[in-house]
């Protein structure tokens, strides 16, 4: 189990903000980065689907490739964070579906009557679902990672952007991957602030603003 630099939960959760300017000297090894998106895949997706994708960008080589569908405001996190994850969303997912259960199945952790049910409901609505329907579960399940990356970043002692403002249409092909098949989601910056920077520090509405009871 992984040992985090920082394991006060309500810190990492109540304490997070956005950081657009990071330190350029600070390195994070591919290991880290690596553990890092295993304990962000541990997010919940819905019916299991795990529909998402990462891309770890972290060389400059890279982070040119970036500048290629972000708009300009997005710069200094780009130029500056240890590394950005691009988060896309796999629509094609449940084609891999089938396989996952498979495995679940023989390694007796689920029955029979279970995994004829999954094929019976799960599998069927996705293999016939529309492309809207396919995006829209994608981006959730993306979203949640997302989420789950940003407070597993703090935990190791680092700070997140989540960053949109991009060209949607190039964001796949130019990371190198199927514009049918994948929908970008979010950039997430990554590294430990730049200290003689003074980050804006944003508000948030009054709960009562944004809550209501039935």
């Amino acid at each position: 189990m992984t040992q985090f630099e920082n394991n006060n939960f309500g810190d990492v959760l109540l304490n997070r903000h956005s950081v657009r300017h990071f330190d350029k000297d600070i390195k994070i090894s591919r290991e880290e980065l690596r553990e890092m998106i295993k304990e962000t895949i541990t997010a919940p997706s819905a019916c299991n689907l795990q529909a998402w994708q990462f891309v770890v960008v972290d060389t400059d080589e890279g982070k040119k490739k970036l500048h290629e569908f972000y708009m300009p405001f997005n710069n200094p996190q780009i130029d500056t964070s240890s590394a950005i994850i691009q988060i896309f969303g796999n629509t094609l997912a449940f084609k891999k579906y089938r396989a996952l259960w498979d495995h679940m199945y023989e390694e007796k952790r689920i029955s029979k009557e279970e995994l004829d049910k999954i094929y019976n409901t799960f599998l069927p609505l996705y293999e016939h679902a529309d492309k809207t329907m396919l995006t829209a579960d994608a981006m959730v399940d993306s979203s949640l990672a997302a989420m789950q990356l940003m407070l597993v970043a703090r935990a190791h002692g680092y700070e997140t952007n989540a960053m949109a403002g991009y060209d949607a249409k190039k964001a796949a092909s130019v990371m190198g991957l199927d514009p049918e098949q994948y929908v970008p989601v979010m950039g997430i910056a990554i590294g430990k602030p730049d200290t003689s920077v003074e980050e804006l520090k944003s508000v948030r509405y009054p709960v009562d603003d944004v809550l209501n009871f039935e």
